[in-house]
């Protein structure tokens, strides 16, 4: 039995494929074992968001090569994608696999050990591609699985080189998602994460009726699809565009009862002149009123985003209509990026490049923010009545707790026994404990 290690970097779509060709392996009698173990194969699913994400990756692919210099050494995914024939001239690399391939991954290693004639297998993603289908029945969390619906972006941001590793945007059918989701559900698992590379864009290359324009298959088609499988009680989405939130979409989910109310929506700056630099398709005042909609929908809607800082030409007076901007708004929780520049994209070559040390002072300021946003935000919920998804045991000041999440993603303790992991519980918010965690009696449990 031949022994696998696969290793996993970059984002939630990469980790859903890494663990859909580790259920194909283990499958296809293949035997999963530790990445720091002597292996015969070594998978990387690698990142190129970055110049030091195609760093990690190489180092990662060489590192396996040490391991076992017998080994078999696969790079697949996003490096592959943007730089396969450098990687295809690299002595630690056996096989190369870009982002359409590998759901053929066992295929991909059995002619590879008959015969070593193909290691290449890369499609070229810049017009249509087909949507790679592949399922899981299992994933590494207990009670929530990632399921990746959508491939591809089409909006070429300046700073991103996703479109080039990714292609153009491509969607899973729902029957695929149909025929997985009951699977998932007959597993155990209560609640469902909807993630994709664009997921906004979700259903734009299908259409309900043959090509017809006029019928084209959206999100809330997918998100309906999970919502009919009995068993799964909770569905969330991953990161948004806002041109997607509009008064018919939030009417729409509104009659979906187990849409969780926690909305991703990509800002990146709140200042118009640096949102043009990105090529990002709205203004502030648009993206604003998409959050005053989601309010006006849902009370207590928690609305996080991702910032980057220090993108080239961003002057001071820039940021500080940045940091005004995300007072404004108030959101729930925010992921502060420092610009990093990647090789290939229009922002790498743009004047007025941001020094390192004046990126981490804006950096350090709106964390800052971000943490007494977040304060904030959870702080309203003391004292209110809430729906808890139990999954884990967590030991805090040498007590035993089971931690989940309402449907707002935010964390709650409760002092209850760890027979309740995997169950939904209504609970009250008594009061809150250190690193932003709220504790909460059990009011009842279905």
């Amino acid at each position: 039995m031949r022994k696998v290690a696969l290793h996993n970097l970059g984002c939630k779509v990469n980790a859903y494929e890494t663990e859909a060709m580790r259920q194909a392996l283990e499958e296809n009698g293949y035997h999963i074992v530790s990445f720091n173990e002597k292996a015969d194969i070594y998978i990387i699913n690698t990142c190129t968001v970055t110049n030091i994400a195609d760093r990690k990756s190489r180092q990662m692919l060489h590192k396996a090569k040490k391991l076992n210099k017998d080994a078999i050494v696969v790079a697949v995914g996003c490096y592959v994608q943007a730089a396969g024939e450098e990687l295809n001239k690299d002595e630690a690399i056996d096989i190369i696999i870009g982002n359409n391939n590998k759901s053929d991954i066992v295929n991909i290693l059995e002619a590879y050990y008959e015969t070593e004639a193909n290691n290449m297998f890369i499609e070229d993603l810049s017009g249509k591609a087909q949507y790679d289908e592949m399922k899981m029945t299992t994933v590494g969390e207990h009670t929530r699985a990632f399921v990746k619906i959508q491939d591809g972006c089409n909006q070429f941001c300046t700073y991103c080189i996703i479109p080039y590793a990714r292609g153009r945007i491509r969607s899973r059918s729902l029957k695929d998602l149909g025929e997985e989701i009951p699977k998932l559900a007959q597993c155990g698992y209560k609640e469902i994460v909807l993630t994709g590379i664009h997921l906004s864009s979700y259903g734009k290359d299908l259409s309900k009726i043959n090509d017809d324009e006029d019928n084209k298959i959206t999100l809330i088609d997918a998100i309906k699809e999970v919502a009919k499988v009995n068993g799964i009680e909770r569905i969330r989405l991953g990161s948004l565009e806002p041109g997607i939130i509009t008064t018919e979409f939030l009417e729409e989910l509104k009659t979906v009862d187990k849409f969780c109310p926690h909305f991703h929506l990509s800002l990146q700056s709140g200042c118009d002149d640096t949102l043009k630099r990105m090529n990002r398709h709205y203004t502030s005042d648009e993206y604003l009123e998409k959050c005053q909609l989601i309010r006006k929908y849902y009370d207590k809607a928690a609305i996080t985003t991702d910032v980057i800082v220090g993108f080239p030409g961003e002057t001071d007076e820039e940021f500080e209509v940045t940091r005004n901007f995300l007072e404004k708004v108030a959101f729930a929780e925010m992921h502060i990026f420092k610009y990093s520049k990647r090789q290939g994209t229009k922002a790498a070559v743009m004047e007025n490049q941001v020094k390192e040390e004046l990126k981490s002072v804006r950096s350090d300021v709106l964390i800052e923010l971000g943490e007494r946003l977040r304060e904030d935000y959870i702080e309203g919920f003391i004292d209110t009545e809430v729906e808890v998804l139990i999954e884990e045991p967590i030991i805090i000041d040498g007590k035993q707790y089971m931690t989940g999440h309402t449907r707002e993603y935010v964390k709650v303790i409760m002092d209850i026994p760890e027979e309740y992991v995997g169950k939904i519980v209504q609970a009250v918010i008594k009061g809150r404990r250190k690193n932003q965690i709220l504790l909460a009696n059990m009011k009842e449990m279905y």
